[in-house]
Order: C-alpha cells, then sequence, then structure tokens
C-alpha cells in the first residue's frame, strides 16, 4: 500500500511540476502561485507518511502561509 502511495504522490508532483512550467511560461501568476501551494502541499502530505520525495528547498511551502 506504501509503495502505491508513494507512486501516486510522485505522479501527482510530476503534474503539479509541468502545470507549473505552463502557467509560468504563460505568465499566469494565479496558476503559479496555485501550482506552487499544490507542490507543497504533496510535500507536505508525503512527509506526513514518512515518504520522501526528490524537491528542491524552494518548492517546500511555509505552512503558515
Amino acid at each position: 500500500m506504501t509503495d502505491l502511495f508513494r507512486e501516486e504522490l510522485g505522479a501527482q508532483l510530476i503534474q503539479a511540476r509541468a502545470e507549473l512550467a505552463i502557467a509560468l511560461s504563460a505568465g499566469d501568476d494565479d496558476g503559479v502561485q496555485a501550482y506552487r501551494g499544490r507542490i507543497g502541499s504533496l510535500l507536505r502530505i508525503a512527509g506526513r507518511h514518512g515518504i520522501t520525495l526528490p524537491h528542491t528547498p524552494d518548492e517546500e511551502e511555509d505552512e503558515d502561509d
């Protein structure tokens, strides 16, 4: 079950990064904000379940935001 969950989170992270790239290239500031938030949320969910997903420090969202 954990492997399936990790795979699903990883797939969602890949999709969110792709959508972020599209929003960045389109100059869609609202989309950029939304997808950065999605990436941060996915990383927090993974962390709560002891799953480490590759990411950069700028992808971590401050939980106080």
